[in-house]
């Protein structure tokens, strides 16, 4: 029999979109829990176990939540996604038509909070800690409980690396070492017919994904969320990269989120989700259609193709490479340190090249983008290529 002393118990979930390196911080905080004492919750599908729960013993709630157990996390935990599933669900602004048909009886505004019900529900569960898993989105709604007086510790999850307070968020390394490796094999289509290579790579806000490969060699131009673009000058700058490459083609990765100058964003369809994100997509095939029709100016007359490709999911679906292997694990065990020293209120953190904590309300205090004066060449369409010396190891994500 054992005896470990009952501690408490512990939920995790992870919300907004999935990358690699979720289930092993899964993984982690759930075997450290379980060896000092406590037990732990998976909630599903992200905030919405949270507000689709049903407070009757009686009743299957399997969707909601499971009892993670240690045989449950290492059987995924070397894998990619996320095992308890996600959602972009956000309980305090729930649209009428999302409010859980048990619920609709009291809750009948266009938009409701649904935060009184994710309250009793963890008190139903019987939850002392909570940590979330996500995004600045995901995080935001952690900030939010805790300030209910929820004990909450969060961990960063984006591909972006866009959320504030950390130099590093879970799935950026494995997103940048697989948009490097797509975007070489794409090399042998471009070169062999001397074309242009346009790649669009995710990044609603902040180029980070852009601009880390650009720099590792991927591209020879990058154009981000941060700065709008002449596309003129882009197209120039690629006749030109093109003209004096052996095998007459050049490349550009194009953020999702990044604009022509004079324009927003492009996007896919108006709908928007609870955090008031309108799915993005398309600014790559303008880019291409665009640059291709104004090649031929800079181009002796001769216009030249374009290879356009999304990479899209491809980046963020598969195993973990070593860092989002290794990093999630650490996370997880912050998370326990911090509980078990009875701490919450806190977002777990990498900052110049060490493990930390932070108050989780810096997710909500500022936006986390690539600094253009420091880092982009707006002249060039390219990072800058300027001292190194005591840098972190992503260069350009402690700011």
């Amino acid at each position: 029999m054992s005896n470990i002393k009952f501690k408490g118990v512990i939920g995790i979930l992870t919300g907004g979109g999935d990358v690699p390196g979720l289930n092993p911080a899964i993984r982690a905080v759930t075997i450290r829990a379980l060896r000092e004492g406590y037990n732990v919750i998976g909630i599903r599908k992200g905030w919405g176990g949270l507000i689709s729960l049903v407070r009757d013993k009686s009743h299957d709630n399997s969707d909601c939540y499971v009892q993670l157990t240690e045989e449950l996390v290492n059987r995924v935990g070397r894998t990619g996604g996320t095992f308890l599933h996600s959602s972009r669900t956000r309980p305090s602004h729930v649209p009428r038509s999302s409010v859980p048909e048990f619920l609709r009886d009291r809750y009948t505004q266009d938009v409701n909070d649904l935060t009184p019900e994710v309250l009793k529900n963890l008190e139903w569960l019987g939850i002392d800690f909570m940590i979330p898993i996500g995004g600045d989105d995901t995080l935001s709604y952690g900030v939010h409980l805790f300030q209910q007086g929820v004990k909450v510790i969060g961990i960063p999850k984006t591909m972006d690396n866009d959320v504030p307070g950390t130099d590093y968020c879970i799935g950026f390394s494995t997103c940048v070492s697989r948009t490097i490796s797509l975007v070489n094999t794409l090399r042998t289509s471009a070169g062999s017919h001397e074309r242009f290579l346009v790649v669009e790579v995710f990044g609603r806000y902040a180029g980070f994904t852009a601009m880390l490969p650009t720099m590792a060699g991927a591209a020879n131009r990058c154009v981000i969320p941060e700065w709008k673009f002449n596309i003129e000058h882009l197209t120039e700058l690629l006749v030109a990269d093109r003209r004096n490459n052996p095998s007459k083609y050049s490349t550009v990765l194009v953020s999702e989120g990044a604009s022509f100058e004079g324009e927003e964003m492009v996007f896919e369809s108006a709908d928007k989700d609870m955090f008031g994100h309108a799915k993005l997509g398309g600014i790559g095939d303008r880019v291409a259609s665009r640059i291709r029709d104004l090649s031929a100016n800079y181009n002796r007359g001769k216009r030249i193709d374009c290879i356009n490709q999304r990479l899209g999911y491809l980046v963020r679906c598969g195993d973990p490479d070593a860092i989002d292997s290794i990093v999630p694990m650490a996370y997880g065990n912050l998370a326990l340190d911090l509980i078990m020293h009875g701490i919450h209120g806190r977002l777990v953190v990498l900052k110049n090249g060490r493990y930390d904590n932070l108050p989780i309300e810096v997710v909500t205090s500022t936006k986390k983008l690539v600094n253009v004066e420091k880092y982009y060449n707006p002249k060039r369409l390219r990072p800058h290529y300027n001292s190194f010396e005591m840098r972190p190891l992503f260069i350009m994500t402690s700011d």
